[in-house]
């Protein structure tokens, strides 16, 4: 389980923004955006806001290292880390590739049920 700096620093990253534009972005000193990744303290509300308002971030995940997905308008699914970045990547994914990875799940699948 990530650390809330942790989170912070892969938004921080995963954005490919550098420390001084991220926390411009988010109304942060980059000193202060280098203590809060270092969870040398946590971030304000009005921090974790600027994070939500700039970035989309899942307040469950940041918060709670839960990820809430809709499901049938009133249903959540929840998520953990590592299912959270295998959706992120494969989004970034083209449409070949994407074809591929679903190939190799259905391959997997299949094994594991005829276990």
């Amino acid at each position: 389980m990530k650390t809330l700096g942790e989170k912070i620093k892969s938004i921080r990253k995963l954005n490919m923004l550098n420390q001084t534009d991220f926390s411009s972005t988010i109304g942060v000193s980059q000193g202060t955006l280098s203590e809060l990744e270092k969870d040398k303290y946590k971030p304000s509300l009005e921090t974790i806001i600027a994070l939500k308002l700039n970035f989309n971030v899942d307040l469950d995940w940041l918060l709670l290292d839960e990820v809430a997905i809709p499901y049938s308008g009133i249903f959540h699914v929840k998520i953990d880390d590592l299912e959270s970045k295998l959706i992120s990547g494969f989004r970034k994914l083209d449409f070949a590739d994407k074809e591929e990875i679903g190939e190799i799940v259905n391959l997997k699948l299949k094994r594991y049920r005829d276990k």
